[in-house]
């Protein structure tokens, strides 16, 4: 299983899975874009290299999630692949991620939620049998 949504009154939560952090991370962001549109249907066509730094785990996901929405945001783009590589530097998280995806057109894109922010409220990283993200979208 890549990610689960769960229940959370006036916005969307989801818990996102995988062997290593990276992939973790990977599937967090496709399902933040999976509220936004059926992420099936978005083909790889435009990339895009994110590099951020962040003290830990959660706050490398939260910029990481919130540049993907910056990105949508800004450019429109909406994305369905996702390749991160994290390591530490000097007491720092740096990930540098690559990914792929196109416009949103509306006519080949279903609406589904607007996201407006990533949020902190019950994020989490935890590594048991691999890694599991925590995340609440405020929609």
């Amino acid at each position: 299983m890549k990610f689960e949504f769960f229940e959370v009154t006036a916005d969307v939560g989801y818990r996102a899975y995988g062997k290593n952090l990276e992939e973790a991370f990977e599937n967090a962001a496709l399902a933040m874009f999976e509220v936004i549109t059926d992420t099936s249907k978005i083909k790889p066509e435009k990339e895009r290299i994110i590099d951020i730094e962040s003290e830990d785990h959660g706050a490398l996901l939260y910029d990481w999630l919130t540049e993907l929405l910056f990105l949508h945001d800004s450019e429109y783009l909406i994305f369905s692949r996702f390749k991160v590589e994290i390591e530490k530097k000097d007491n720092l998280y740096h990930l540098k991620g690559t990914v792929w995806g196109e416009e949103f057109n509306s006519d080949v894109h279903e609406p589904r939620d607007e996201v407006k922010a990533v949020t902190y409220h019950l994020m989490d990283v935890k590594k048991k049998d691999g890694y599991m993200v925590q995340v609440i979208l405020d929609i």
